[in-house]
Order: C-alpha cells, then structure tokens, then sequence
C-alpha cells in the first residue's frame, strides 16, 4: 500500500495533518528494502515535481532507506528536523519512575499529589468506548478538552469530533483506545486518551477544567496514566509531538520527527 495522493505536481501522504502525530508507510518487518525500492520506482512513473513524506518519526525505516534508493534514481533528497516527540523509558514500578526524575520535578510530583489527596476525595477511572456510549462519553471528553485552551476548542469542529468519535469506537474493539478521567468527588475534572500500542502508551489529547488547576488535575491525570502504563509492563510512555513543558517535568526526552522532501 502505497498511501499518497497528488495535487498540482505534489505527492504527499492522505492525510489531515492536524490529526496525525506521525505519518508514514505501512511496511512489512524485514521487507523493507524491496517495498521502499519498487515504490519509488512506482511513484516515480506518475506526474509530479515534489513528493513531501512529512511527520517521520526518528526511527522509521523511511528514514532509512528512502534517501539512498531516491538518489539512486536520479531524484534530490534534503531530510529536515520538522518537530519534537518528547517520550520516557519506564521502569518496572512507580517508585523508579519517580527516581528516574530530576530532583526538582520528583519533589512537585510528590508534593503535587499530596495536595490533591489531602484536599478531595479524587479517583481516575478508565471509560470502556463503545457504539452505544461513544456519543455521550465522548461528548464529556470534548467539554474538558474544549476548557483547557481557545486553540482546542476551536479544534473541535464538527468533523474533528466525528473522526475522535471513528477511532474511539474502532480502536476500542482492538485494545488500543483507552480514554481516563479524572474524578473529584465524583466530578470529572481532567481527562485524556492514550493508544495501548505494543509495549507503548501514546497520550494522544487531554483537557481539564481550568477551575481545578490550583490542583494540577491535568498533569496528574497524566501522572497516572504512566503509572498504569508502567502497571501494564509497558516500556515507553510517548507524549507525541510538541515540546509542552509539562512534558520534561514528568521525564520525557527528546527524539526527532523529520520532513522527508524529494525533488525531480
């Protein structure tokens, strides 16, 4: 599958970028050198000057093979750093989470959720999406997100929620949709989704109501949705694009997501 489409002489990935963190080439493990090889020379038969692979995650193969089978075919190839996906190595237990954290950011983390606990009464829970609840579900998850900041809120037009709805209901039957809230005597106050990939948790999107954020609720949500990460065996918590810095106070590091640009 090669998934591209072509407008005024440039090929690029189908897709809505303000949806997608990464982008790339669904390929066979082991056969990527012959995929990468008789794509290009594919593309190559179609009418176009610029072929833009945007969003490649640092360790794709795309990166890997894609420069030197272009060249090889005549075309110019230039591979630029377009963004930032701050992501943490987890441990075995919460414990040596915490220690993996600078001293400062262990120190808020800890003093952070005494304070919630010694406030309020607070739970997070995990909502199982299906057909017959996406909608109002859903809807609870788009109040908080569309609170937290003008920019989602205008995000969340009518077709940005009806794709959120697609995935929810479709990744939910595969195991890799899971959707958290944060309850405050039995409030929902913060909320986020993770995809349950592999050995991985992504948090996709959050939000939280601005009138809780004396208590941290959004970080701390977040908090606990590595904690379940880390009780699931998972070895990497992926924050995606963006360099938010709340990222690097729960230990992210940075890796690189690159633009791939071929000329003819």
């Amino acid at each position: 599958v090669i998934p591209l489409h072509l407008r005024q002489g440039v090929s690029s990935f189908i897709v809505y970028a303000n949806l997608y963190d990464y982008m790339d080439f669904p390929v066979v493990s082991g056969k990527e050198e012959l995929f990468f090889s008789k794509a290009l020379k594919k593309i190559s038969n179609l009418d176009w000057h610029t072929l833009k692979l945007e969003s490649i995650f640092e360790d794709s193969p795309t990166l890997e093979f894609i420069p030197d089978i272009a060249r090889e075919l005549g075309m110019e190839i230039e591979t630029i750093e377009s963004d930032k996906t701050p992501l943490v190595s987890l441990p075995g237990n919460w414990e040596e989470y915490l220690l993996q954290l600078r001293k400062k950011d262990r120190h808020e983390l800890r003093r952070k959720f005494r304070r919630l606990n010694a406030s309020a009464g607070n739970e997070q829970i995990e909502v199982h999406v299906d057909a017959e609840n996406v909608d109002p579900v859903m809807e609870e998850f788009f109040d908080l997100m569309a609170f937290s900041g003008e920019d989602k809120s205008i995000f969340l037009n009518a077709d940005n929620r009806g794709f959120f709805k697609d995935i929810a209901t479709a990744l939910s039957t595969k195991g890799q949709f899971r959707l958290f809230f944060l309850e405050i005597e039995e409030i929902r106050v913060a909320t986020c989704i993770c995809f349950d990939y592999g050995d991985k948790f992504l948090l996709y999107n959050s939000g939280y109501n601005p009138e809780y954020s004396t208590l941290s609720v959004g970080l701390l949500n977040k908090a606990n949705t590595i904690s379940t990460a880390i009780k699931l065996s998972k070895k990497q918590y992926n924050f995606l694009k963006g360099t938010e810095r709340y990222k690097y106070h729960l230990g992210a590091e940075e890796t690189s997501v690159f633009d791939i640009i071929i000329g003819r």
